[in-house]
């Protein structure tokens, strides 16, 4: 109850910051972007599956919003949202039935692999899809209303927020249920499970179709956000960031991948403008200095602080 109060705050925090420093909205909103991306990785890796790939959804997502709203130029943007949403999300239904018979680092390259052709397919296919330039999205009617750049912000921000406490919500009540626990049963003992007649490869492909489905929503509000796709989006550099943003919250809850992201913006931000020569050897120190401290994580580390002060104050 705390964390859902806690994260209801945050959001009306980062509502707020946007609305008096306009210059933020767009950071804010590519933020929660790689936040919802990193909680959608987050569900595999319940299962010691970690994807190195995953910014393929988030890619062909951001592309169906360019190829869509190219050829319907009035159609409405949270029409773009869910159309785009539920192509990348389909992909990764079809994706899903061959990569879930794979574990370990087979299932994590497949994926790389795949996404490292959809990028090469992007970028050599000019006329398609605008090569390494990318497409341009106009900024369409959003919610019937048509606004001006600043208050089109405005709007995609407070949708972002909503989305993102809506995955929050989803991802504990999701890793709580009876899907949920045989996923994470599938890290411990596979067998066992199987002889609980679970069938781990639909497990997994279900934990998979709902990763696919929210690195798809991020990746077609980030379209819309940044007003510009480009394959780099799907890149294994994309997908290794969203790792990196898991890694660094930690994943025992939802706002563990929002916290990751936050500090991975801070710190990106902060290097590329004082350390432009260094700022990635800045981040991989970061990483290493949370997995040393915290192997679970910003988050995990604060959870057994709040736990080990309660348990103190008991005893």
């Amino acid at each position: 109850m705390k964390t859902g109060l806690f994260s209801v705050f945050s959001a009306l925090v980062l509502l707020v910051s946007g609305i008096f420093f306009p210059w933020s909205k767009t950071m804010l909103i590519i933020g929660l972007c790689y936040g919802l991306s990193a909680l959608g990785v987050a569900i595999p890796a319940k299962s010691g599956q970690v994807s190195f790939g995953h910014a393929m959804f988030a890619c062909v997502a951001a592309y169906s919003v360019a190829f869509i709203a190219r050829a319907f130029p009035a159609m409405d943007g949270l029409l773009l949202l869910v159309l785009a949403t539920l192509f990348g999300t389909l992909f990764s239904a079809l994706l899903g039935l061959f990569v879930v018979r794979y574990r370990g680092i087979f299932f994590g390259m497949l994926n790389l692999a795949v996404s490292m052709v959809i990028v090469t397919l992007l970028g050599k296919l000019y006329n398609l899809s605008g090569g390494t330039d990318g497409i341009r999205v106009e900024r369409p009617a959003l919610m019937g209303m048509l606004t001006d750049r600043s208050e089109f912000e405005t709007l995609l921000l407070v949708l972002t927020l909503l989305v993102g406490l809506s995955a929050g919500w989803f991802y504990q009540r999701f890793t709580q249920s009876a899907t949920g626990e045989a996923l994470a049963g599938l890290k411990s003992n596979e067998t066992r499970l199987e002889y609980l007649g679970i069938s781990a490869h639909k497990v997994l492909w279900v934990g998979y179709v709902w990763s696919g489905f929210w690195v798809s929503l991020a990746g077609a509000i980030f379209a819309l956000a940044q007003g510009l796709v480009t394959p780099d989006m799907g890149s294994w550099t994309r997908s290794g960031e969203l790792v990196f943003i898991m890694i660094l919250g930690g994943a025992s809850h939802a706002l563990g991948p929002f916290v990751g992201a936050a500090v991975f913006q801070a710190v990106k931000l902060f290097a590329s403008a004082y350390m432009a020569g260094v700022w990635q050897m800045l981040l991989g120190l970061t990483l290493l200095t949370v997995i040393a401290v915290a192997p679970d994580g910003i988050l995990g580390a604060w959870q057994k602080r709040r736990e080990s002060l309660r348990q103190g104050a008991s005893s």
